[in-house]
């Protein structure tokens, strides 16, 4: 099912490129920010947590070692957390870079864009309240899009919202349309046991489904 997933995901990335450059003059992202990897919970499928595995494989020894240590660390962090929601770094940021970009997740995909929830209204990227993505057209409170910065900007392009929520994305008409299963979803962190496993020479990161 791994081979349709992979064209669901390349029907997705067609649709989003188009929606970025549509939206070209409030977007912000370039490589190095790491906003959009801050301060979240990362939801996961099983299928696309078996696609960032394969990502995972790929990399070279140093990097599995950071990541390693970052979800070690997390893990302790969760355990001494005692709020209702707990929020982190995605432990795959190496050095505010993605270290598994080709193989991220769907929400990871998406960020940076307007977009419409599962109530119907329209969402800013947080990263907006930074001063990044939208800023240059939002109210000073950050509430909605202000028709006088938008026409002070002198912009043909308006800034549209669209049908991207994680939930819409990863709803059962795409899985029978492209016939796979997204199967269960947590927050990343959430699916990894981490076991070590170390030599002189080397370090081997088991990661297993539970």
């Amino acid at each position: 099912m791994l081979v349709n997933y992979l064209t669901y995901l390349k029907f997705l990335n067609d649709r989003l490129e188009k929606f970025f450059e549509k939206q070209k003059p409030y977007i912000c992202c370039q490589k190095g920010c790491g906003m959009c990897c801050r301060n979240a919970q990362f939801p996961y499928s099983q299928m696309e947590l078996s696609y960032l595995l394969q990502g995972l494989w790929a990399l070279d020894l140093d990097t599995k070692k950071l990541i390693s240590a970052n979800i070690k660390k997390l893990q302790q962090d969760r355990l001494n957390f005692k709020g209702e929601r707990f929020l982190y770094d995605c432990p795959f940021l190496i050095n505010n870079v993605c270290s598994v970009y080709e193989y991220r997740g769907i929400v990871c995909r998406t960020f940076g864009l307007l977009y419409t929830g599962i109530d119907g209204r329209i969402k800013v990227p947080f990263c907006s309240f930074q001063g990044y993505n939208y800023a240059n057209v939002l109210t000073d409170d950050g509430s909605q899009i202000s028709s006088e910065k938008f026409e002070k900007l002198g912009i043909p392009e308006e800034p549209v919202a669209f049908n991207i929520s994680y939930e819409f994305l990863t709803n059962p008409d795409f899985e029978s349309g492209f016939n796979f299963s997204f199967g269960e979803k947590r927050p990343v962190i959430e699916w990894f046991i981490k076991t070590e496993d170390k030599t002189d020479e080397q370090i081997t990161i088991n990661f297993q489904i539970s």
